[in-house]
């Protein structure tokens, strides 16, 4: 915390915003991957060293940290948004929330 970063521009995403790297002594993105907080998203590794970004997500998995304690990993959140989102009044009930997040 209120330490100085570093910041390496790729590019915008499509809503304009900045994509970058994150450094402070060590690059944070890849901190982040190979801890398991954060998946590697390919759309923008031009740039970047892809093949440490995949590999950290690679041993991440093995290692099944942080995302990759469920097997599989969790929903990316890419994949998430393309899914259909559901409203409270059309669940109804515990067991069909539980046979949603099976699907």
């Amino acid at each position: 915390m209120g330490s100085t970063v570093r910041l390496d521009e790729k590019t915008t995403d499509r809503y304009g915003r900045l994509v970058a790297e994150v450094f402070n002594g060590i690059n944070i993105n890849l901190a982040l991957v190979e801890d398991g907080q954060a998946f590697v998203f390919r759309q923008y590794l031009r740039g970047c060293n892809a093949k440490e970004n995949l590999d950290g997500e690679v041993r991440a998995s093995r290692l099944r940290y942080g995302v990759w304690q469920v097997e599989g990993g969790i929903t990316r959140p890419w994949d998430f948004r393309r899914g259909r989102l559901y409203r409270c009044s059309e669940i109804g009930s515990y067991a069909r929330v539980q046979e949603l997040l099976r699907r």
